[in-house]
């Protein structure tokens, strides 16, 4: 029997629409710059050839309706709404949910400039708020993706608007690692990402998905 030196964390894990059981996650990709207009809207080429990940902590998740506290060293946090594509067993995707991409944006813009890496910017603690996942097919192509601060739309697109499809991004993420069971990714972001302050209350939704709904704490 294993002993430890101090007790484990408890393991990340979302909760299932009309389910009992919960998906167990292992780790968290993201693809950035994965819809035109955003690429456009952060001084990127959207005709990108191929996408490029970076990734979050499994314990960055904010689940169950918690509300991720506004984090240190940053003036300029920013939403990014997100496809979340849950990996199951087969390295198939089981199912799927809506996230939030929580981004130090001033970090982020000063490590590009330096040309250092991104995780202080993307990776920090309760970055990543997600709802709850539904198992099974994928929503409608043209399905409506939104995000709204305060009641006032913010992010507005079509998840035809990316430019990598799931399938593509799954087939590029398999080309960089052994996608396993508790994998999730985060697909990208429509165009509109802003700025939150501690209070603001943020609603993100896709079409035929558990909506996410959290209040950004002081």
């Amino acid at each position: 029997m294993t002993q430890w030196l101090f007790p484990p964390a408890p393991a990340p894990s979302l909760p299932i629409i009309d389910e009992a059981r919960r998906f167990p996650v292992r780790r968290i990709l993201c693809v950035g710059q994965n819809y035109a207009a955003h690429a456009r809207e952060m001084g990127a080429d959207p005709n990108k050839p191929a996408p490029f990940f970076f990734s979050k902590p499994a314990d960055a998740l904010v689940v169950d309706g918690a509300d991720p506290a506004y984090p240190s060293a940053t003036e300029n946090l920013h939403h990014e709404v997100e496809l979340v594509a849950a990996i199951g067993e087969g390295g198939t995707i089981a199912g799927w949910a809506v996230g939030v991409d929580l981004t130090r944006r001033d970090l982020q813009a000063e490590a590009k400039a330096k040309g250092r890496p991104w995780e202080a910017s993307k990776a920090f603690d309760q970055s990543a708020p997600c709802g709850a996942l539904t198992l099974g097919l994928l929503p409608d192509a043209g399905a409506a993706i939104t995000l709204k601060v305060n009641g006032e739309t913010r992010q507005s697109g079509r998840l035809s608007d990316m430019i990598w499809d799931p399938a593509g991004i799954l087939a590029k993420a398999n080309e960089l690692w052994r996608l396993q069971p508790g994998d999730l990714i985060f697909t990208g972001t429509p165009e509109g990402v802003g700025s939150v302050v501690p209070g603001d209350r943020v609603e993100a939704s896709i079409d035929g998905l558990a909506p996410l709904s959290f209040t950004v704490k002081s």
